[in-house]
């Protein structure tokens, strides 16, 4: 095999089971990553799938209360907006379940989530007429609601 250097001059390798394997394992990280060799490695995004959010799978289960995913059974805690934590992913699976689409659940408390929240205190406020502030956020008011179904 034959390689051209940036001076233009060519310079003699041999290319054996090293030099393929090191091909392949670039080749099969592209495609994983979703991308080419000159694409993604080029452009210096070959971390695209890693920082990627998690999905967090909802299993809730309860019947007549308490509901609960299994991630958080307090009720003080909000959720975040900017990281991860359990009582996001606690509030998401909660919202899903009660037919809110909080989006993706991944933890944080991000805009579908707080405008699930929302629309799921103005109705509980329409029906139990339960006076929650209509906020989008998750606190010591709202988890009780969310945990127990009807009014």
């Amino acid at each position: 095999m034959t390689v051209t250097t940036a001076a233009g001059t060519s310079a003699g390798a041999t290319a054996g089971p090293t030099t393929h394997r090191r091909a392949s394992l670039a080749l099969a990280a592209a495609v994983l990553l979703g991308g080419t060799l000159a694409g993604q490695f080029a452009a210096g995004t070959e971390a695209t799938a890693a920082t990627a959010a998690t999905v967090y799978a909802c299993n809730v289960t309860g019947g007549f209360g308490p509901l609960t995913a299994g991630y958080y059974t307090g009720s003080t805690a909000i959720p975040s907006t900017s990281q991860v934590t359990a009582a996001g992913k606690e509030a998401q699976c909660l919202l899903k379940y009660r037919g809110y689409d909080p989006g993706t659940v991944d933890g944080i408390f991000g805009s579908k989530s707080q405008a699930a929240a929302r629309a799921f205190q103005h109705d509980i406020n329409d029906l139990c007429e339960a006076a929650l502030k209509e906020d989008g956020s998750v606190g010591p008011k709202t988890w009780p609601w969310l945990r127990y179904p009807g009014c």
